[in-house]
This record gives C-alpha cells, structure tokens and sequence, in this order.
C-alpha cells in the first residue's frame, strides 16, 4: 500500500460514496475503483460491500481504517517533526477568529507561539464566525479559529481545541419579551427570535425549534455573535449564542441563561487550515500547539 492509495482508501472509508471521493480527491471513477480493487488483492480480503443504493466497509475494512489512519497520521507527524527540526521559523501567519475567540482562546495559543516562534510576525484578523472556514478556503487567512460546521471540506484540516456549550439566552430588563417568557407554558411561537444569520449555532438553533414544534417570530438574522447578545440586553429578542460570547460580554449583566430542559449540542472549537498547508513550518507549529491545548 503506497502512501496515495492510503489516502485515497481512507477518505472512501469516511464518504462511502465513490464519486464524491473521486471529485473531491481528484481522480477519476475508474482509477479509484483500481487502487481499491488492488488493495483487496494484496490483502486477500473485501474490504467495502457495494450495490447499485450503497456502500459500506465490511469488518476488515474498518480494520484497515483504524490501521491506515495510525500509520498516515504518525508519516505526518514524522514530516512535521523533521521539517520542523531543519526549518527557520520566521515569516508571517494570517490569523482569522472572532472577537470573542481573540482573548478566550487564542491568548494561550499565541502565548506559546511567541515562544516558539520569536521570529514570527502575527496577522489577526477578527470577524464572524461563520465566515471563517471561506476565509481560509479563498486564501485570507493561514489559519482560523473556528467552530467545526456541519458541512466540513475534504480539503481543509481540523484539529479541536475545545467543546463549547451552548445557551439561549432572554434579556434581564422588564420587556414584551419577558412577559411572554412569564407566561405558564410559554407560548414560544410569540416569543419574538434572533437567529444567527448561518453557522453551526444557527444549525442547533433549527434543531431546537425543529425538535420542539415552534414555528419561529423571526425579528432579525444576524452576523456575529456579539451583537446578538446586545439586541437581547436591549430587550429585542431571545438567542442562542456560545458560552464564551455569553461571558465575556461588556452587557452580561443585562442577559440571563433561559433554562429550557433542552440539551444544545455543544459547538467543537478547533484550529483548521488547508490540508495541503499543514506541512507549512508556521502553521505546522501552530497546529502542534493546538495539538497540545
């Protein structure tokens, strides 16, 4: 098994589904279908059971997929340690996050960087966060903090920092909003909303009201966490927002935690950079770090 085979067997164990693997890692249908045909003759085994609706890995199969996962994962952790060993870390890294992420997160991050890479010049760009994973994609950025969406890129990398919950959150100051919210059961589908414009909070957002029947009063869509939580403390809606934006926000005290008996899926915050960059010695080092976290 060469190292392209490999790659090419694991990211097919993830999709099961040749065409998407075919486009995505940029080969045709046919040479796929190759590599794992030879594969299973060198191994003597079947390794995915096909019909004409699916595809699925037998037991050897995900044998081989623990193996090869191993094996890719410790050939790049050698490159890396090598590269890193010989490289003179110097240059610049292009940093993408959000306000909130620039001083819960990433202080501790770019503490041990500076250490290690004295040398290095910083680029910080803030934003929202939902825009994150296009900005590494359209080159803006060497490497975000970000929260892992639900439609992730094959050719982008992800290593998780930190689970994050979330709340939704009512405002403190007496309001239409609280009324309703008094209100024994709580008519929710009165109760006026802010929903993050897109993102993975929005995706737990629509789970929520999804799960839950409402049909949504809908009073704004949002870009940006922070001014949520502000439209709220103003009295304006009721949102879902990440526990750090909730805690370190300058309004905190006008925003309480809605207690609903409703368990959010947590948001997976992590580092991500292209795949194809993650050899880079900056951003190699950056990612050791959050490997570290």
């Amino acid at each position: 098994m060469d190292l392209r085979s490999a790659q090419l067997f694991l990211h097919l164990a993830s999709s099961l589904n040749f065409a998407k693997t075919s486009e995505q890692m940029f080969v045709s249908p046919s040479t796929l279908t190759r590599v794992i045909q030879r594969l299973e003759n060198e191994l003597d085994t079947c390794l995915f059971e096909r019909d004409k609706r699916s595809v699925r890995l037998t037991a050897a199969g995900e044998r081989v997929q623990r193996f090869v996962r191993v094996w890719l994962d410790e050939w790049h952790q050698l490159q890396l340690d090598l590269q890193l060993a010989s490289a003179e870390l110097s240059g610049t890294i292009r940093i993408f996050c959000t306000v909130t992420a620039s001083y819960s997160h990433l202080p501790t991050l770019l503490d041990k960087f500076r250490l290690q890479c004295p040398k290095a010049e910083i680029q910080l760009t803030t934003g929202d966060a939902a825009s994150a994973i296009e900005r590494i994609r359209a080159d803006e950025a060497d490497v975000a903090i970000a929260a892992y969406p639900e439609s992730f890129p094959a050719n982008l990398f992800f290593q998780s920092i930190a689970s994050i919950p979330v709340y939704l959150i009512a405002p403190v100051i007496p309001c239409k909003v609280n009324d309703l919210l008094n209100q024994q059961p709580i008519a929710w589908n009165s109760v006026p909303m802010i929903l993050p414009e897109h993102g993975p909070a929005r995706s737990r957002f629509n789970q929520w009201l999804l799960d839950k029947g409402i049909s949504p009063n809908i009073i704004a869509k949002v870009d940006g966490h922070e001014a949520m939580v502000s439209m709220v403390a103003l009295g304006s809606g009721i949102t879902i927002v990440p526990e750090p934006v909730f805690q370190h926000s300058p309004v905190r005290d006008r925003v309480r935690i809605l207690e609903t008996n409703y368990a959010y899926k947590a948001l997976d915050l992590g580092v991500c950079m292209l795949q194809k960059r993650r050899l880079e010695p900056l951003i190699a080092a950056f990612w050791q770090l959050a490997l570290k976290k």
